[in-house]
């Protein structure tokens, strides 16, 4: 057994109970809302949005999920008080928050002339100050919430390690090898980025794949390149159920049939990477979506699963026991 810390504090990992492991509350772009409040489809009320949010994370509570892991980090618009607003109105989630840079290319301008970005002009080796921002939000808190971050979050995607993802990747490295902390990593299967993971985060900086999420890896129906990825030891994240653009809902279901057929049920999560407002995508292209929200999984991916072969038992691997055991298991090891 072992605590989890959540919003509202350390949970053991018994009480996690059946785990959405991607899931956002809010998604925003705070420059552009604080200074154009009024464009339309724009953020509007605080109040309004906190509302909305438990509405919405109530009905998901209502469906029996006990707990769900919200990797919002720097680059997504994390604001831990207002994370705290909507958790204190709902006593039966847990919510369990991140730390983190989120960038497909450049870390952000902040650090551009701090840290290792100063080594060829100094001459030395700077350490990264990532990595002790990202500590801190572990070990003592988020911008002094008194909340902690359960996990930590990078970001690979098309545009491959770029050397400000490569950077964020061994700043994430390094500040889990310090607290045991898990990892979850945004990728992009279809550009084989999950390899790249495995060499710069487990081969070269010591990270155990057990303790890594490949969030997005049902983006894919590749099930011969996710069973290699499997068997590497990685936990798959098949988060992004609704998500019906490049891909169909049943295309996203039967890789996850194929892959419980194969015995690969005790490797793999599930999610949909929803949220209860996000500005990066006009409002009036949501309706465009209509199965992705929270409500998804337990209403259409479940049932479609149990009808194509999937048994109880796998389906409570996916949603209780490998979301308890990613969060369970001790400090990795260099």
């Amino acid at each position: 057994m072992g605590a989890v810390e959540t919003v509202r504090g350390g949970v053991d990992t018994s009480a996690l109970g059946r785990t959405y492991m991607h899931e956002h509350i809010f998604v925003l772009t705070p420059e552009v809302q604080q200074n154009y409040p009024d464009h339309p489809g724009g953020w509007g009320s605080d109040d309004v949005r906190v509302a909305e949010a438990v509405q919405k994370l109530g009905a998901l509570s209502g469906q029996g999920v006990r707990t769900i892991v919200d990797p919002t980090v720097i680059g997504l618009g994390r604001y831990i008080p207002r994370i705290q607003r909507v958790a204190e109105q709902l006593p039966d989630l847990n919510i369990v928050v991140a730390t983190g840079c989120y960038t497909y290319s450049d870390v952000p301008f902040y650090f551009h002339y701090r840290g290792p970005a100063l080594n060829e002009i100094t001459g030395g080796e700077a350490p990264d100050p990532m990595v002790d921002m990202f500590v801190g939000d572990i070990e003592g808190g988020i911008a002094g919430t008194g909340v902690k971050a359960g996990l930590l979050k990078c970001a690979i995607d098309q545009q491959g390690l770029t050397p400000g993802v490569e950077r964020v990747m061994r700043a994430v490295a390094r500040a889990h090898l310090r607290t045991g902390t898990p990892v979850t990593v945004h990728t992009h299967p279809d550009s084989r980025s999950g390899p790249v993971v495995k060499r710069v985060l487990c081969d070269e900086e010591g990270v155990d794949p057990r303790r890594v999420v490949l969030g997005h890896s049902g983006d894919t129906t590749d099930v011969d390149h996710l069973s290699e990825l499997a068997e590497a030891g990685f936990v798959l994240g098949m988060d992004r159920f609704g998500i019906n653009v490049e891909t169909t809902f049943e295309a996203r279901a039967d890789t996850v049939v194929e892959m419980c057929r194969r015995g690969y049920a005790g490797q793999m999560v599930l999610s949909q990477d929803a949220s209860c407002y996000i500005d990066w995508i006009d409002p009036e292209v949501l309706p465009l979506l209509p199965q992705w929200h929270y409500l998804h999984i337990e209403e259409d991916v479940l049932p479609y699963l149990r009808e194509h072969g999937v048994t109880e038992e796998q389906i409570t691997t996916m949603l209780v026991d490998v979301p308890r055991r990613y969060f369970e298991a001790g400090p990795a090891t260099s």
